[in-house]
């Protein structure tokens, strides 16, 4: 009975400590798959390790994928916004963006929830990079631990393309494992 009484009382304090659970969407990350849509906030935060239809590659795989030539590599890092306290906006530059070589950078596509114009702008980018071909090999990443990446490639399957690969490491692995970076502009 003391076992009981001391297991019930270990059992209770864990509970008590363990971080609460707000919404269906942590419940979800908890399992390792993610939300059932997109992640809506907190994008730097730890990724799952799986994205359903996805293959899930690290800098090595990245990279082989790379120097075969024939996979589209999507940056979908957010393009930072102007400060809101600058005194004088025309003096502030928008932060230089490197990324893989060779990849294109379309900013602001990996929010849970995208303006229209986004959308369209997301949808006619990947259009134009495949040339059409939805069985084009696309990785899409971000930097390391960062969502954005992961809604952005679940909305590219979401569109029908069927040879999606996720890079949760981004161009922060890429880099770490010594493989060449360029400056990026967004694509237009």
């Amino acid at each position: 009975m003391k076992m009981l009484i001391r297991s019930f009382f270990v059992i209770t304090f864990l509970a008590l400590m363990a971080p609460p659970i707000s919404h269906a969407e942590d419940v979800a990350e908890l399992v390792g798959e993610g939300p059932e849509g997109y992640k809506q906030s907190n994008y730097r935060t730890p990724v799952p390790a799986t994205l359903k239809g996805a293959r899930v590659v690290d800098a090595k795989s990245a990279h082989e994928l790379w120097q075969e030539g024939s996979t589209v590599f999507v940056d979908v890092l957010p393009r930072p916004p102007q400060p809101k306290n600058i005194k004088d906006p025309t003096k502030w530059k928008v932060p230089k963006r490197f990324s893989i070589k060779g990849s294109t950078w379309l900013p602001n596509v990996g929010f849970g929830r995208l303006h229209p114009k986004i959308d369209a702008y997301y949808r006619n980018g990947l259009e134009r990079l495949t040339k059409g071909d939805k069985t084009k090999s696309l990785v899409i990443f971000c930097q390391a631990q960062c969502w954005m990446s992961w809604n952005a490639a679940k909305r590219a399957l979401s569109y029908g393309y069927t040879t999606v690969a996720w890079f949760p490491g981004g161009s922060n692995d890429w880099d770490a494992a010594g493989y060449p970076l360029e400056e990026k502009l967004p694509a237009k």
